[in-house]
């Protein structure tokens, strides 16, 4: 794991930690027992397959 050299600013630091933001995943429509269901994309293999519970 990198180690930082010096110590860096609590302003850069805290700049740094902002930027961590999660993305929103795209949904997908995906028909799950004749009703359809939006899923995140990563998702829909394993919906389809039955290997995740839709409510």
């Amino acid at each position: 794991m990198a180690v930082p050299k010096r110590r860096t600013s609590r302003s850069n630091t805290r700049h740094r930690r902002a930027n961590w933001k999660a993305a929103v995943p795209d949904l997908v429509p995906v028909l799950v027992d004749g009703r359809r269901v939006e899923v995140p994309r990563r998702l829909v293999r394993a919906v389809i397959e039955g290997r995740v519970e839709v409510r």
